[in-house]
């Protein structure tokens, strides 16, 4: 009943138009005040414990390093390499688009900045090149989802911090997923222009790949700095996401040169403007989580679920479902820091892996960042392609359906996120 009135104050807020973080602080503010013990003191005291840890400072760090990317023409240099790799392929520039989505989605750590650094460099040369509209924004939107799963993926930190779980055990643990979903698209992407007949470019020569390659190299670098220094214990998670913002600046402004010292305030403040947003839903979640373990709701429910035998299938199936749907009404970063506390200690009971439930949940977001009505992505796009979402929605649909598939894929084969974090021996 307690989790009934929680949750029911929470949509009805929500049912308003209320953002999701304010909705979520006057839920926690109106049940201490109305129907709890608990001195309101605790309110402020939990705002200051929550954020106050070493891990969360990766967030900032992380987008810093996605804005100075996406500003500084990293973008347009993993195009012109994925493009001599592939573009001679059925659908070459789509399978340009998604491989750079996967390159850039590998140093940015944020769906959105993939979408829009990759979508307004590759959409205009796809349609200029003939292929339809349509076909291009449906490769963009989707891939640029690789954002969230590929990592370092600021959903994943916030999976590690909601749940006391490794970050480097799920950076690693979503490497093989992201490289699998790349290709899943991309293999999509080639089959549908393949059937359409749509154009490809000539193939490269070897020397072409060379110089691209040469040209995109001090962006790509960052992906083993990133994940070597974390796997080799030169830097924690948080330390990598430094390093990282220090490298992007110093290659957005003294290596390529495509930004000046003048543009580096501009970018500044743009991160500051995300970290802020995104610092104070955190904020707002943490103090939700607090009201639902001070209520002993997930405890509850674990008992509940554990009472009725349900098995790991029934739980993985009810926590998709469950995920999917909240899609449909709250964007990513929000669907997690309410879901994680409350799905981890049963998924604990059951004894499902926390380092796999982190990638299953970071493969239900980018769904959810792909279908209306609060779809990120497709509003992200939307943006780019002047495409209503009516029509955006459409044009997603083949790689949605796809990436349905490589969800169940995913949630009944855990060995998928679970392999590479055994072979390091993270696990």
């Amino acid at each position: 009943m307690t989790a009934a009135v929680i949750f029911g104050l929470l949509v009805a807020l929500l049912l308003t138009g209320m953002p999701v973080s304010i909705a979520l602080g006057l839920t926690v503010l109106s049940f201490l005040f109305v129907a709890t013990t608990v001195p309101i003191e605790s309110v402020g005291l939990k705002l200051f414990t929550g954020l106050d840890n070493f891990a969360i400072m990766a967030i900032p760090f992380f987008i810093l390093a996605g804005t100075f990317l996406t500003h500084g023409g990293v973008a347009k240099r993993m195009i012109r390499f994925t493009t001599t790799l592939v573009g001679h392929w059925p659908g070459g520039l789509g399978l340009a688009g998604v491989a750079a989505s996967a390159l850039f989605a590998a140093v940015s750590g944020s769906s959105v900045a993939t979408v829009v650094a990759i979508g307004s460099i590759m959409l205009p040369a796809m349609v200029e090149a003939g292929y339809p509209k349509r076909f291009g924004a449906g490769v963009i939107t989707t891939s640029g989802s690789l954002g969230i799963l590929v990592p370092p993926s600021v959903i994943l930190v916030l999976y590690g911090v909601s749940t006391n779980t490794s970050i480097g055990a799920l950076f690693m643990a979503g490497v093989v997923p992201g490289i699998l979903l790349a290709l899943v698209l991309g293999g999509l992407t080639a089959a549908i222009a393949w059937r359409r007949g749509y154009p490809r470019l000539p193939r490269a020569t070897w020397g072409e790949r060379f110089r691209a390659f040469r040209d995109s190299f001090w962006g790509l670098a960052l992906i083993g700095i990133v994940l070597g220094g974390i796997y080799g214990g030169v830097f924690t998670p948080t330390e990598a996401a430094a390093v990282a913002a220090v490298y992007a600046f110093v290659v957005s402004v003294f290596v390529y040169r495509d930004m000046g010292l003048k543009d580096v305030p501009r970018v500044l403040l743009a991160a500051a403007n995300t970290s802020a947003m995104l610092l104070y839903i955190i904020a707002n979640a943490i103090l939700f989580s607090f009201l639902m373990t001070s209520e002993n709701i997930p405890q509850a429910m674990a008992a509940w679920i554990v009472a009725q035998h349900f098995g790991v299938g029934t739980f993985l199936i009810v926590v998709n479902l469950v995920l999917l749907l909240a899609g449909n009404v709250m964007e990513a970063t929000s669907i997690l820091l309410i879901m994680a506390p409350i799905l981890f200690p049963i998924a604990k009971g059951l004894g499902v892996d926390p380092v796999h439930l982190g990638v299953l949940m970071a493969v239900n977001m980018e769904v959810g960042l792909c279908h209306p009505p609060v779809g990120l992505n497709l509003y992200v796009a939307s943006g780019i392609t002047r495409m209503g979402i009516t029509e955006l929605t459409g044009a997603v649909w083949p790689w949605l359906v796809a990436m349905l598939v490589f969800l169940a894929f995913v949630t009944y084969v855990p060995a998928v996120s679970l392999a590479l974090p055994h072979l390091l021996g993270m696990r």
